[in-house]
């Protein structure tokens, strides 16, 4: 039998020129992705940036209707209220001057008072037969709204510059944050939804941990927007702190704590801090875990006034932390979260039975947003 490799190459006249012509498209191809294959690479990034840019618009808008037809179904104003959202949209918070960090915390805080008792005003104007309760519910719904607003217009920024500059550099960096963006935008969609309907949320786990100790028992309201009441909690006297509820409020839950140490002159055992904490991937949400120190997000104000107490009066301080991710946070309570508090509230038992003695004094809080946790 003729094997093929001993036939001549006359017998296969193309085969020839079918490799030159493959070998000249190689070639073509290799010149080709040397000088613009970093072009090529831009281009296929920035497809996917606008693909992403105009989901985000979608969210924005969606979320703008949303806060609009909230303020006109609850707030029964007599103007339509869309322009004073979209200014609402736009507000600006400008940070204190940190170049001399003395007394930066204190300056903080007012501008954020300021801005607070702005964004009440304007929702009073917005919504005029809304309640306390609604008026606080409208002002977190405005401000998801918002949030979702900047991530839009700030990436829509750096997406401009990019094509304008045809710096790879920026379309990169953009490219490579976009899944956390886009999970991040989905968690404030979830969260104007909850708002508008005044659903409890993720993160008013530890809200709803005080609320379950304190209830049937005589609160009163102590410091900016956030109750107390006294409860007697195996053989001890625990006075118990959350935000007022059941609007979307999260109060000053610091200066309460420093409220309760100094009317007791510093005769604390122990300060027990209940709060929602961030998981890792690979986490399950809703696991509890025990620790010591603050146990609250924010900017860091009431942390400061939490630390400056418990160094004062030498009181020990441990944090019981319901962990869950960003959307959990934001968006309406889900059941592993919700059965988490029962886990936590049995934690911060033990925890008093182990680090107090029968007749010792201590303080619980339940940090976070209380829209839809009363007390």
């Amino acid at each position: 039998m003729i094997q093929l490799e001993t036939l001549p190459a006359a017998l296969f006249p193309g085969q020839d020129s079918l490799s030159w012509i493959f070998q000249v498209i190689f070639t073509l191809l290799f010149i080709v992705f040397v000088f613009y294959g970093q072009r090529i690479q831009m281009y296929i990034m920035v497809r996917e940036i606008q693909g992403s840019l105009l989901r985000l618009k979608y969210i924005r808008d969606e979320g703008r209707k949303i806060a609009i037809a909230t303020i006109k179904e609850i707030g029964k104003p007599e103007a339509d209220p869309a322009e004073r959202v979209n200014q609402f949209l736009e507000y600006i918070t400008i940070p204190p001057e940190s170049m001399d960090p003395a007394g930066v915390v204190w300056k903080l805080e007012h501008i954020l008072d300021v801005r607070e008792n702005r964004f009440k005003d304007e929702v009073k104007l917005m919504a005029p037969a809304a309640d306390k309760t609604d008026i606080n519910n409208l002002e977190n719904t405005l401000e998801a709204a918002a949030a979702l607003n900047l991530i839009y217009k700030v990436i829509r920024h750096f997406y401009i510059l990019g094509k304008k500059t045809l710096s790879l550099y920026i379309i990169m960096q953009i490219q490579m944050i976009l899944p956390l963006i886009m999970r991040e935008a989905e968690a404030y969609a979830s969260a104007l939804k909850a708002f508008s309907y005044g659903q409890p949320i993720g993160d008013g786990a530890g809200a709803l941990v005080a609320a379950k100790l304190m209830h049937g028992h005589r609160k009163r309201k102590i410091e900016k927007d956030c109750v107390v009441a006294k409860v007697p909690l195996e053989s001890r006297t625990a006075y118990v702190i959350k935000a007022e509820g059941p609007g979307g409020n999260v109060g000053k839950p610091g200066e309460a704590i420093k409220r309760v140490v100094e009317e007791n002159k510093g005769k604390i055992s122990t300060i027990i801090m209940i709060d929602a904490q961030l998981k890792l991937e690979g986490e399950k949400p809703g696991e509890v875990v025990e620790g010591v120190g603050a146990a609250i997000g924010g900017p860091g104000i009431e942390q400061y006034k939490i630390e400056d107490s418990i160094l004062k009066y030498k009181i020990p301080i441990n944090a019981v932390a319901i962990k869950e991710d960003i959307g959990d946070a934001v968006s309406p309570m889900r059941k592993e979260i919700f059965d988490a508090t029962e886990v936590a509230v049995g934690l911060v038992k033990r925890a008093i039975k182990e680090k107090t003695k029968e007749g010792d004094t201590v303080i619980i809080a339940g940090i976070g947003n209380s829209i839809g946790v009363g007390q």
